[in-house]
């Protein structure tokens, strides 16, 4: 599949990754396009869901959560919904994958406290759709969660449509 970004989109990207709070004359002006143009940029990748939205990143271990783990979860058969719901209702559950391989989905968790990770785990396996749950503890994250180096490897050849832009390589 060809990427829908051309370099003008990921220049946009980029620069709201590094400023999520920056104005839009502001990037026009970081850009050298126009406002209307970054406007109707913006609206296409968030309509394209390429733009999932504007939430600040939070750091777990200074808002209290300092305890992280990945769950994989042995599920009974065709439960994937019923196992969906009971995760959604444990606020500790900060995203979950169904997945291949030996289990059947990965959560991955925050706790205050080994303690209280130890609790979100018990009800976990208490649910009936749960047969088996296997955690590792996180020690420390070497490579934060990103998107830009992905975008940036892909770099298409396609010509962005705003006059300005066209012909820059930065």
């Amino acid at each position: 599949m060809t990427s829908p970004l051309d370099q003008l989109d990921r220049a946009l990207l980029a620069a709201l990754h590094e400023n999520s709070r920056v104005g839009l004359l502001e990037l026009s002006r970081t850009l050298g396009v126009a406002r209307a143009t970054v406007t109707a940029r913006l609206n296409r990748l968030e309509q394209l869901g390429v733009v999932e939205g504007y939430s600040p990143r939070i750091g777990l271990d200074a808002a209290g959560y300092g305890v992280q783990a990945f769950v994989t979860l042995e599920i009974a058969q065709g439960a994937l919904e019923d196992v969906a719901a009971v995760l959604e209702r444990i606020p500790g559950v900060l995203e979950a994958f169904a997945t291949t391989g030996s289990g059947d989905v990965l959560c991955r968790v925050a706790a205050a406290s080994h303690d209280d990770l130890q609790r979100m785990l018990i009800v976990l396996n208490q649910s009936r759709e749960v047969a088996r749950s296997t955690s590792v503890i996180v020690l420390s994250e070497i490579v934060g969660y990103r998107t830009m180096p992905l975008l940036q490897a892909g770099e298409s050849a396609r010509t962005p449509k705003a006059p300005a832009y066209r012909g820059r390589r930065d």
